[in-house]
Parts: structure tokens; C-alpha cells; sequence
């Protein structure tokens, strides 16, 4: 179970049986019992399965995981933390983690909501990724959307002074509310006027990058907390 059915809220994600390929089901196999945490309802030390005392990063859907891999080796002296409910996506990462040897990445299969609510200490995290979430474009759907209110002030408890929230979008009317309710929230500071220009550890994904070429825009948004 990617959640607890007791608890009753809006989710932001709808649980999906996605095609496993054979290299995933393989890296599942392999790999995970090592590079995956187990979701459970009390707090966790997360600097342990590190061997190291270093900055930890929460990463909320990462899809299939090759921005994710490629800011984890990019950034060898910070802690990822990778949360996932798709099976596909957490095998594909997986893999990367397996065949590229990327040691400072971990994965959690479950609900970022829960994982924050029950795992994450207060003040425990330096930065918070949410790259291109599900935008819910429908507008009687858009109650789904993650960034809302009560989620941000629970970023922002697990968050250190200092430590950031870094939100991608390519739908403009979400860049829109994203920066509406981050720029609302009292522990919050704003990096930049309005949005942000692409900090340089975030690659363009392929898709991004054929949007680019079409006209199509993507917004940046990167917080700190005060």
C-alpha cells in the first residue's frame, strides 16, 4: 500500500500499474534492498544510510529519475532523498543508481505526504525538489494540485533555516499559483522578483527541451525559508 487509506485528504497522485521492464524488475530486484528506506510511521535517521553527517535533499516525483541521477552525481557532498509512488519510475532509478554507482542517493516508495508527516524531522532538510508535478490542468481537478497552502507550511516545518524549495513547472496558470501560494507563506523568502531563472544543477530534460524549441514556457521557483 503507497498509503495510508485511513487517512482522508485530497491526493495529489493516483496510484497507476505501470509496465515494469525487464532492466527495472531486475535493478528492483537487486538494488533496492539496499538503496530503498522503507516507509514506516515514526521518524527516521536518515543521515544512516549514508554513513555520513551531510546536507540532506528531498526530492518529491522524480518520474523515471534521470534528473534526479543526474543532480545526485553532480552534487557528491549532499544527501538525496528520493520519494516515488510509481513502480516503473523507482525501478528506472534504481538502475541508474546500480550501473552509474551514484552512492549518495536513496529511495522511498510511498506517499511524500506521509514520508514528511511521519519520517522527516522538523528542521532536518536543506532543500526540497518538486520538479513538474502533476498539473491537474482541468479546473475541477486542480484541488489535486501538490502546492497548496497546508503542504507548503509542512515544507517549510522540515526545512533548516536557510534551506530552499525549488518548484518547476511548464504550465503556466500552476507557475502561476505556485508562486501565489509560496509567495503567501510567512516563512518563506522569494530568491528572485517573480521566478527564477534555472538554477544550474536542474538539466534540461528532453521533453523540456523540445517544449523550448516549440515556444513553450517552464518556470522556476526557488524559496528559502527566513
Amino acid at each position: 500500500m503507497l498509503y495510508d487509506p485511513t487517512e482522508h485528504r485530497i491526493r495529489s497522485f493516483v496510484t497507476r500499474a505501470g509496465r515494469l521492464s525487464t532492466g527495472q524488475a531486475r535493478a528492483l530486484e537487486e538494488f533496492g534492498p539496499k538503496f530503498m528506506i522503507e516507509y514506516r510511521k515514526e521518524a527516521f535517521d536518515f543521515h544512516a544510510p549514508f554513513g555520513r553527517s551531510a546536507p540532506l535533499v528531498l526530492e518529491i516525483g522524480f518520474g523515471m529519475g534521470d534528473t534526479t541521477a543526474h543532480i545526485a552525481k553532480a552534487m557528491p557532498d549532499t544527501d538525496f532523498v528520493g520519494v516515488e509512488v510509481h513502480t516503473p519510475g523507482v525501478g528506472s532509478l534504481l538502475k541508474q543508481i546500480g550501473e552509474q554507482g551514484i552512492a549518495n542517493l536513496r529511495l522511498i516508495q510511498h506517499d511524500a505526504v506521509e514520508v514528511l508527516n511521519n519520517m522527516i524531522a522538523d528542521g532536518s532538510l536543506a532543500g526540497v525538489h518538486i520538479f513538474f508535478p502533476d498539473p491537474w490542468h482541468k479546473a475541477r481537478h486542480n484541488k489535486r494540485r501538490l502546492i497548496q497552502p497546508p503542504f507548503v507550511k509542512l515544507l517549510c516545518e522540515k526545512l533548516a533555516p536557510g534551506g530552499y524549495i525549488h518548484c518547476a513547472t511548464d504550465w503556466e496558470d500552476y507557475a502561476v499559483q505556485m508562486l501565489e501560494v509560496l509567495g503567501a507563506e510567512p516563512m518563506l523568502a522569494n530568491t528572485a522578483e517573480t521566478y527564477a531563472e534555472k538554477p544550474s544543477y536542474r538539466p534540461l530534460t528532453k521533453f523540456e527541451n523540445r517544449g523550448l524549441k516549440l515556444g513553450h514556457g517552464v518556470w522556476d521557483l526557488v524559496f528559502k525559508k527566513k
